[in-house]
């Protein structure tokens, strides 16, 4: 593994995701339509279902302002997907 500054892994990052700002400004504006719902409806929600569908917005804002061909990106939805959904088999209550 060559050695590498962290000014070099940001630009590698951004050749993947996209512009950092342009993905947190997305990003957020997807998790913001998470919180606009009824807030009874909120409190059913999970700490990990939550979690999951925050990571989501992540991945979707990267695919969205970066390589939307990074196959990563769209399995770690899946995989954000199947934890949340509890899908995996595991039991995993707060």
């Amino acid at each position: 593994m060559k050695n590498k500054t962290v000014q070099q892994t940001i630009v590698d990052r951004g050749a993947v995701y996209g512009d950092f700002c342009e993905t947190a400004y997305i990003s957020q504006k997807l998790k913001g339509a998470l919180k606009t719902g009824n807030l009874d409806k909120e409190i059913r929600i999970t700490t990990q279902q939550r979690e999951a569908l925050e990571m989501i917005c992540v991945k979707i804002a990267r695919i969205v302002t970066g390589d939307p061909n990074y196959e990563d990106n769209w399995r770690d939805i899946a995989g954000y997907a199947m934890l949340g959904g509890n899908l995996t088999g595991e039991n995993n209550n707060e």
